[in-house]
This record gives C-alpha cells, structure tokens and sequence, in this order.
C-alpha cells in the first residue's frame, strides 16, 4: 500500500492542493522553510507584511491543543488575516454532523481549512469536501507542522540538512511517521528505534525507502536505540501515550523501559548533538529534565518556529500563482 498524498506526485512547480503528509511537501519543502526564515526575520524586527490580509482560515481542532492553536491563531493574524477555530464541543460535530457536510461548509467561509483531526481518515474526508487547501494540524498517521518547525529549527542551529543524520527512539507513531517521510526530502539519513510491537507502519517505511533511494540517504529501522542514536547529530523522541492511548499507559511504561533519553544515551550520539521533542512532555519517561532544558535542547525552539513555518505553509498555498511561461 502507498502512503495517500493529496499533491500531484511528479510535477515540481505544482502547489500541493492540501497537505496531509510530508511527501505532499516533496517539490515544496525548500520554498517553505526559505519563505519562513524570512518571514522570522522580518518578524523579529517588526515589520511582517499583510500577506494574507483579505484571507479567512478556519481552524478544525477534534482534538485537544495548545501549541498548534496558538500558533496558527497568532500567525494568521499576525500577517494581516482572519481566523475562526471550531473545536469538537462546540460544535455541531459533538451532535453528529458530518465531517462532509462540515467540512463543504466551512470550506465557502475560509480560504483554507487547517485540521487537527482525530483519525487521517476523517482528514482525508474533510480534504475531499472542502473544496479549498487543507492542512493537517496532526492525525493519528502524521504530524507534518512538528516536522516542518523541526527542520527550520535544525538549519537554524546547523545552516543545512543534507548530509546530517537524524535519530528517533521511541514509538512508531505519527511523530515517527513524519520523520521517516521528512528526512530524505531534506536530504538527511534517518534511523529509528522502537520496541518491538510498537514499529512504525511498513507502508510509511517502505514509501520513505523509495524517497531515500531517490534522494541518495539511508532509512534504517531499529530495536534498539543506542544502535539508533550512534552517531546521529539530532536525537529525536514523543511522548510514549499518545492521545487516546491513556488506557494503556502501565503497559506502555513497561514496554518502553530503556527508551529514556538520558545523557547516557545521548552522550552515545555526534559531539554536539542536539535534542528535540515537540511537546508536552513527560520528563523522566521518554527523556530526562537534564536532556530536555539542557544546553542541547531545542525544544522551545520547536515550538516557536511552528508559528513561522505554518504561516510560511498558508502563504505559499494561498498567494496567487504565477502565471505559466
């Protein structure tokens, strides 16, 4: 099975229409990450340009957020737009209503849609019916927003990607997911460790072999996570219960004992490796206090640098095309 995208695979120059996954952003990652440096750094002093000024976003959140509401909220306002967010309580989704019928609606309001959803499939529904581009502001399959912030946060610290290689312990989820997708298209070797049960899907990893034979890195998948972080000059991890997991935390604290990103297991990764993790998180589970506000923590950077490449990823979709030569 292939990993569904929602661009048009193989024409570069080709907007993606939505993004759902990481490969949807496969002709398109330079340009965003490009356009959300400057869009920080013209920020930081000041002088940000209206650039969705006239523009309307609705954000759908049917699951809990923090970092993701604020930062779309305060970004799209930032660049001269409007923003409405609709979370499941209170919202007609509480009582039933389709994700068709919502997601036809809202898309006649906004100009983009922008979906923290509880399944990919109810994205993807809601992708179908809006009629407008649609961003995934995380499902159960991938997290494509973290992913992007981490990129922009690692050329901050390193100045380029390629050639880097990048490590993820923990569990094969949609952090893991994004990873594995993400890290050829930025030119970057990736290794994974998970404990055994918990692998990511093999259809993600099979699409992100495929991306890495393209692009010329390598795509490991471990069990164990020394093996994982030997080496590697970023070391990545999330939580270990997910939302909606929350009834299997005693089993999952169990499985993933030795997965702790300690300064043991990091001391094992590049001299000057760095530590990321896009939050919240359980300090003392899936890393230590020490690794996660240590010097080599970019975890707020993380979080700050969502906002820059989710205004940068609403720009690129909604400003007018050029014309074709």
């Amino acid at each position: 099975m292939r990993v569904a995208t929602l661009s048009r695979p193989g024409r570069p120059g080709t907007r993606p229409a939505s993004v759902g996954s990481m490969t949807d952003l496969a002709h398109d990652l330079r340009t965003v990450l490009d356009l959300a440096r400057d869009l920080k750094r013209q920020g930081r002093r000041g002088l940000l340009p209206p650039l969705l000024a006239g523009r309307a976003v609705v954000l759908v959140l049917e699951r809990n957020s923090t970092r993701t509401r604020v930062s779309f909220e305060i970004g799209i306002q930032r660049l001269g737009g409007v923003v409405s967010t609709l979370d499941q309580a209170s919202s007609q989704l509480s009582r039933g209503e389709s994700l068709e019928d919502t997601a036809a609606v809202l898309g006649r309001y906004g100009d983009a849609i922008v979906h923290r959803a509880r399944s990919h499939e109810a994205f993807l529904t809601v992708a179908r019916h809006a009629g407008v581009p649609v961003i995934n502001a995380l499902t159960d399959r991938e997290h494509p927003c973290q992913v992007l912030a981490d990129w922009m946060a690692l050329e901050e610290r390193w100045g380029a990607l390629e050639g880097r290689t990048f490590a993820y312990v923990g569990d094969g989820n949609n952090m893991c997911h994004s990873y594995l997708l993400g890290a050829p298209l930025a030119g970057m070797d990736v290794r994974v460790a998970t404990p055994r049960g918990y692998a990511p899907e093999p259809a993600i990893v099979a699409e992100a072999r495929r991306l890495a034979a393209a692009a010329g890195t390598r795509v490991e998948v471990l069990t164990d996570p020394r093996g994982a972080v030997r080496g590697a000059d970023a070391v990545a991890t999330d939580t270990w219960v997910s939302m909606g997991d929350d009834e299997e935390t005693e089993r999952r604290l169990r499985d993933f004992r030795g997965f702790t990103v300690d300064e043991a297991l990091l001391a094992r990764a590049a001299p000057g490796a760095v530590f990321l993790h896009c939050l919240p998180g359980h300090w003392g589970q899936e890393a230590t206090e020490g690794v996660a506000h240590g010097p080599r923590s970019l975890v707020y950077d993380q979080a700050e640098d969502r906002m820059w490449t989710q205004m940068a990823l609403l720009v690129h979709l909604l400003r007018p095309a050029r014309p074709a030569a």
